[in-house]
C-alpha cells in the first residue's frame, strides 16, 4: 500500500496525469523521489509510441518532431519548464547571489525567460525532427536518466533556505538510502544508453550535472526546485543533441 501511495505522490507532483488522490504524509513521501524516474519511463514510452505510430503511417518528420517535442510537456504539465524559465531569468542578473535568489522567487515571466523558452522549444523541435530513429533504450534512458540525476541532486546537494516543495520532498526522504537508490537507477539508465550505443548521451548528462552542481553553489548558494527543473530540461536537450549526433555520425 505504501509503495502504491509513493508512486501516486510522485506522479501527482511531477506529472499532469490523472491519478487517484491520496493524502501526502511522511511515509508516502519518504521514497517518492525514487519513483520520480518512473514518470520519465512513462514519458519515454509515450514518445516511443508516437515515433512508432508516425513510422507506421509514414507521417512527415516534422509531425513526428512536433509530437516528440510536445508530449513531455503535456505529460508533465510543464512543471520543469517553469523552473527552467525562472532560472533563466535569474541567471540573466549580474548582481549578487541574493539578487538572483529574489528573481528566482518572482512568479512573473521575464523577458530573458521568454527568449530562452522560445530558443529551447526551437532547438528541441529541430533535434527531434532531425533524429533518424528513436528506439526503446534511448527513449527510456533519456527521460529516466535526467530524472534520476535530478532526484539524486536533491539528496546530495546543499539545499537553499526557502526552496519550497523541493526542500520538503528532500527533507521527507531518507536522503542517504534514497540517494543510493537514485544513484543505482542513474547508473542503470546510463548502462542502458551505453548498451544501445548512445554513450554520448551519458557524457552529455554527466557534463550538465557537473555544471549544475557548480551553478547551484556559486550562483544561487544552494539547490532549489527551480534549479532542479532547469537541470532536467537542459540535460534532456543536450542528451538529445548527443543522440542525434551519434546516430548521424554512424551513417
Amino acid at each position: 500500500m505504501i509503495v502504491w501511495e509513493t508512486v501516486i505522490v510522485a506522479f501527482s507532483m511531477f506529472s499532469a496525469l490523472p491519478v487517484p488522490q491520496v493524502e501526502w504524509n511522511e511515509k508516502n513521501r519518504r521514497w517518492s523521489l525514487c519513483a520520480f524516474p518512473l514518470v520519465g519511463a512513462v514519458v519515454g514510452l509515450a514518445c516511443l509510441g508516437w515515433a512508432l505510430f508516425c513510422a507506421r503511417l509514414a507521417l512527415p518528420a516534422v509531425l513526428r518532431g512536433a509530437g516528440l517535442c510536445l508530449l513531455p510537456v503535456w505529460i508533465t504539465g510543464g512543471i520543469h519548464l517553469d523552473g527552467y524559465a525562472d532560472t533563466c531569468d535569474a541567471l540573466a542578473c549580474r548582481g549578487s547571489v541574493e539578487d538572483r535568489q529574489r528573481i528566482l522567487k518572482d512568479p512573473h515571466l521575464g523577458a530573458f525567460a521568454a527568449i530562452r523558452l522560445c530558443a529551447w522549444f526551437a532547438a528541441d523541435f529541430a533535434l527531434w525532427t532531425a533524429l533518424p530513429e528513436l528506439n526503446a533504450p534511448a527513449a527510456l534512458g533519456l527521460f529516466g536518466l535526467s530524472r534520476s540525476l535530478s532526484g539524486l541532486s536533491l539528496t546530495r546537494f546543499r539545499l537553499r533556505e526557502g526552496s519550497g516543495l523541493a526542500r520538503s520532498f528532500a527533507e521527507a526522504a531518507d536522503r542517504t538510502r534514497a540517494g543510493r537508490v537514485l544513484l543505482g537507477m542513474s547508473l542503470g539508465f546510463a548502462a542502458l544508453l551505453c548498451a544501445s550505443g548512445a554513450w554520448l548521451c551519458v557524457l552529455a548528462a554527466g557534463g550538465v550535472f557537473w555544471y549544475y552542481r557548480r551553478l547551484c553553489e556559486k550562483a544561487f548558494g544552494g539547490l532549489s526546485g527551480d534549479l532542479a527543473g532547469w537541470f532536467l530540461q537542459t540535460a534532456e536537450l543536450w542528451m538529445l543533441l548527443a543522440l542525434v549526433t551519434g546516430q548521424v555520425l554512424k551513417r
